[in-house]
C-alpha cells in the first residue's frame, strides 16, 4: 500500500500562557490567526483548530509540507509560538495515499511553489 506523509502539530501551552482576556493576548490571538489563515491559504496546512479539554493541548493541524523541517519552520514562525505563548510538538503521520486528505506537497509550500506528490 502506497503511502502519504503529513506531519501533525500540537500547540501546547508554553511558558508564558495566559487565559486572562487583555488586550495583549487578543492582539497575539489576531497574529496567530492570520498565520494560521495565511498557511492554509498557501496549501501548507489543510486543517487547524482548538483543543477544548482540560489538557495542555490548545491546538491541533495538519501540515502537508515537504519535510518534517518545513513543517517546523513555518510551526515555528507563529507570532504565539515566538511570544512563547504556545509550544510546538510535531509528529510525522502517514495514510493511505490516495484517501480524502489532497496529496503531500513538494517543493516549498511557504513560497507557494509546491506541487503534489505521493510517497
Amino acid at each position: 500500500m502506497e503511502l502519504s506523509t503529513y506531519y501533525i502539530c500540537l500547540l501546547r501551552k508554553g511558558p508564558k500562557w495566559t487565559s486572562e482576556e487583555t488586550s495583549e493576548p487578543d492582539e497575539l490571538q489576531a497574529r496567530h490567526m492570520e498565520h494560521i489563515r495565511s498557511l492554509v491559504a498557501s496549501g501548507a496546512k489543510i486543517a487547524a483548530g482548538p483543543v477544548e479539554d482540560a489538557s495542555d493541548i490548545r491546538g491541533f493541524s495538519i501540515f502537508r509540507t515537504a519535510t518534517l523541517a518545513e513543517a517546523r519552520a513555518l510551526a515555528e514562525a507563529d507570532p504565539a509560538v515566538q511570544a512563547g505563548r504556545f509550544i510546538v510538538e510535531l509528529h510525522p503521520w502517514r495514510t493511505p495515499a490516495g484517501g480524502v486528505l489532497p496529496p503531500p506537497m513538494s517543493g516549498s509550500a511557504a513560497d507557494g511553489s509546491g506541487e503534489p506528490r505521493h510517497r
